[in-house]
């Protein structure tokens, strides 16, 4: 790009406007109401499945819960065709949860109920959705569609709107 007395080129950045409604949606805070009500219902959603594994001897004492999840996993990655797990190195990743359940079935706990809790109040909201979806994923990668995808669009969107969510 040239400027415009001299010929020669600009030094500085060049900023590309973002569309209107986009600024709207995402930097206002006369929007800021539609992301308060999906933080909420996120946070909500993610409280109450943390808080029920807390709860669980299953998730709590052994992992016994998260294991049977891995195990399930791995055996539907061997369906001849459209194996619900499709990459190997998740099905190896599955092979250390599975080693690792025990502890590895707290920290899910303890993480969902977190990411809850920080959402339904408003702190870290864009981290906090982030480690959401990278919980949905995980779940998705395994196998488990149910309410994950859906999650994980609200997530995505948090992150988006993080300046007024």
């Amino acid at each position: 790009m040239a400027s415009q007395d001299t010929g020669r080129p600009t030094s500085g950045p060049v900023y590309i406007e973002e569309p209107r409604f986009s600024r709207w949606l995402f930097g206002s805070s006369a929007a800021a109401w539609i992301w308060l009500v999906a933080r909420l219902w996120l946070g909500y959603e993610w409280l109450h499945a943390g808080w029920e594994k807390l709860q669980s001897p299953a998730w709590m004492d052994g992992g016994k819960a998260l294991q049977g999840f891995v195990k399930g996993a791995i055996a539907a990655s061997n369906e001849p065709e459209h194996p619900q797990v499709a990459y190997g190195w998740w099905v190896n990743f599955l092979g250390w949860v599975s080693d690792n359940a025990s502890w590895m079935a707290k920290l899910v706990a303890v993480g969902e109920t977190a990411i809850g809790i920080c959402l339904i109040l408003g702190l870290f909201t864009g981290v906090m959705a982030f480690l959401g979806v990278v919980l949905n994923l995980s779940f998705m990668f395994s196998g488990s569609a149910g309410v994950n995808p859906a999650f994980a669009i609200v997530g995505l969107l948090l992150v988006l709107a993080w300046r007024n969510a």
